[in-house]
Order: structure tokens, then C-alpha cells, then sequence
């Protein structure tokens, strides 16, 4: 029997991210209440009938996330209960027995970790700190030859590094040539630092493209458990009955409230706070990384996250675990994306919750600065 991979960062957020005064683990922004969503609403939400709704998503939400992406209706979209269903039921159809996934790292891991229990050959490509967290076009074709499948997640987690025009290129001229379908999660596309467009999507790039978003990250909504994906028709036919056999669906109530954050009239403003969260945290962040004089660390393109390499005498996962018992405080640990002395820092949370974290996490380090 083959042995199961668990997903540590999940294991490890969902463990402890709800019993710790501070939580630097999150990669999103302070999310919103209810109320301060259903204000938004031109009717009573109070009044959603809590029934079954449409398996794949409202007419009208569909409908709404189809317009994010150009040339794309309401066809080619299936909502799903967060983008980690979206990602398990596309990995789930497009690898085949034995298959091989390419995917570029550091990453979220969870298709990584799929890819490895559903029995297939995976191939790394990196993306280097020292190219500004971009890959090496070469490694990308040698590990995209023969692919079934190619997945990036593009703003990137945990970089916050998004793909130059360049790296876009190399990895859509790598998966045209191997016929691989890529798997683009795009969830942090909308929290952009510097504000303008969003990333662009890899939707309309290449015909084998399946695009995946969600409302946690870049609205601040993950209570929603609201994800979707974007695919060829045909193709988005098969994913929605993949999902007959995971949730069936979202809940009518979580299906409502995205339709309202997606209404045009409504999504720019719920965008425009989460980038002005990141925007004005970002500072206080990266004054601290640079009082601390332990870190190496580059500045996010987009998303609430930075990280960070560090000069400790500890690692990743000791360091973790001594914030979290010592400081009651939770970080993500390097080793979580198979990487050495880094962290992702998520500094999305309240400023002043965000300061009194960075606080204790710096109790820390002078107390192993001091031990060396």
C-alpha cells in the first residue's frame, strides 16, 4: 500500500491557528463580517432559502466570475467549496495512472502532495531568490518535457512573487510543446502591492489552461469556503461531475454572498480594502524584518505574505514550534515548502495585532541572538 503524504501546513494551521493570540500564518487579510458583506446586498440575505441551489454555482455568480476572465461565460465555470477542491478535483481528472505533474516551487504544497498519493512522478522546477523568485527558463522545459500536467500558482505563495512576462512565456512555450494541461492558481491575483490590474491570468494564454480563484485571499471572505475554476467547456462538464463526489456542491448561503462580492458594482471596493490592509502593513512589516538585522527577504508583489530567510541557530520547524508554545504565536516554517531557514510571514491581521506578534516573535530572536 502505498503511504500517505499528509499536507504539514494544513495539519499544522488547522491544528494551532484558532488556540494562539497571534496568527502570522495566515496569507490572507482580516476578513470581513457578515454584516459589513450584506450591506452590500440591494435585498434581505436573511431571506436565502437554504436549500439545494445549483450544483455548480448560481447563474448569477457564474456569471460574475466569467467576467474576470476575457473570452470566458458562464460555461466555462465551476464554483467549488474553496480552491482546495477546485485544485483536487482538476488534479484528480487530469493526471492519469502513472502520469507526471511539473510543478514550479516553492509552493502551496497541496498538489504536490496530491500528485505524490495519487501515484504520480512529480518534477520540481524552483523559482530562485536570486533571480528575484523567477525560474530558470532551461529547468522549466527540462521538467515540463513529457508533463501531463503543469501547475503554478501565480501571484505566488509563498514568495508573493509574480510571473515576469518572460516566465509566463517559458512555462506556456514548455507545456505547449509537452501538450500538458497547466493548472494556474491564481488566488492571490486582486492583492496586488502597488495596486492597478490584476495579475494576468494564464486563462487565454494556451487552450489547456484550467484557472483557479477564490474568495479568500484577495477579499478577504475565506469563512465563505468559496473557490472556482475556469476550463474549456468540455473539460468544465467533466470537473463539475468530479464534484459529485467530493461536496456536491457550495452551500446556497456561501453561494449568495459571493454573488454579492462579485457584483461589479460591489468588487472593486472589497478589493481596494484588502489592498489598502496589505499596502498600509506592509510597512511596519518590513521595518521590523529590517531593525531585526537577521533577515534576507524581498519586498511581495502582491498578496499579505512575506518571506523571509533568516540567520538563527535554530530551524524552520524548532523555530516554529518555539514561537508557537513559547510566544503563542504561529508562523509557517520554511520546511513546509521543502526549504531550510525561511518564513512566511502573513501580515494581514490588525496592525496593532500585527506589531504585538512582531513584538513577541522578536523576543525570540534576542533570546537565541544571545545564546550564540
Amino acid at each position: 500500500m502505498r503511504e500517505f503524504v499528509p499536507f504539514a501546513m494544513e495539519r499544522w494551521q488547522s491544528t494551532y491557528e484558532n488556540r494562539v493570540a497571534y496568527n502570522l500564518s495566515e496569507s490572507g487579510v482580516h476578513p470581513l463580517t457578515l454584516g459589513e458583506l450584506a450591506s452590500y446586498a440591494g435585498d434581505d440575505v436573511l431571506a436565502t432559502l437554504l436549500g439545494y441551489g445549483q450544483s455548480n454555482g448560481s447563474d448569477p455568480l457564474r456569471a460574475h466570475i466569467a467576467g474576470l476572465y476575457d473570452g470566458a461565460d458562464d460555461g466555462n465555470v465551476v464554483t467549488t467549496n474553496g480552491s482546495a477542491e477546485a485544485n483536487f478535483v482538476t488534479v484528480w481528472e487530469l493526471l492519469p495512472p502513472g502520469g507526471t505533474v511539473a510543478i514550479y516551487m516553492p509552493t502551496y504544497m497541496q498538489t504536490h502532495h496530491l500528485a505524490q498519493n495519487f501515484g504520480a512522478t512529480v518534477r520540481e522546477f524552483w523559482a530562485k531568490e536570486e533571480r528575484g523568485w523567477q525560474p530558470d527558463p532551461d529547468e522549466v522545459r527540462a521538467a515540463v518535457t513529457g508533463a501531463d500536467l503543469v501547475v503554478v500558482t501565480n501571484p505566488g505563495n509563498p514568495t508573493g512573487a509574480v510571473l515576469s512576462e518572460g516566465s509566463r512565456r517559458a512555462i506556456v512555450d514548455a507545456a505547449s510543446a509537452a501538450g500538458a494541461w497547466i493548472l494556474a492558481d491564481e488566488v492571490y491575483a486582486g492583492a496586488e502591492v502597488a495596486g492597478g490590474p490584476a495579475t494576468p491570468s494564464f486563462w487565454g494564454e494556451y487552450d489547456r489552461v484550467v484557472a483557479i480563484g477564490s474568495l479568500s485571499k484577495a477579499y478577504g471572505l475565506p469563512g465563505l469556503r468559496m473557490g472556482w475554476l475556469v476550463a474549456p467547456h468540455e473539460l468544465a462538464t467533466r470537473l463539475w461531475s468530479r464534484t459529485d463526489f467530493t461536496s456536491i456542491s457550495t452551500g446556497q448561503l456561501a453561494d449568495t454572498l459571493a454573488a454579492i462580492a462579485l457584483h461589479p458594482d460591489v468588487r472593486p471596493h472589497i478589493v481596494e480594502r484588502a489592498r489598502g490592509i496589505i499596502r498600509s502593513n506592509l510597512q511596519p512589516m518590513t521595518d521590523w524584518l529590517d531593525r531585526m538585522d537577521v533577515f534576507t527577504y524581498r519586498r511581495p508583489d502582491a498578496g499579505a505574505i512575506v518571506y523571509a530567510r533568516y540567520d538563527l541557530p535554530l530551524d524552520s520547524e524548532e523555530l516554529a514550534e518555539r514561537l508557537r508554545v513559547e510566544q503563542d504565536l504561529l508562523i509557517v516554517p520554511g520546511a513546509h515548502f521543502e526549504m531550510g531557514p525561511y518564513v512566511r510571514f502573513g501580515f494581514g491581521l490588525p496592525v496593532s495585532e500585527l506589531e504585538a506578534a512582531l513584538d513577541r516573535f522578536g523576543q525570540l530572536i534576542g533570546q537565541s541572538v544571545a545564546s550564540r
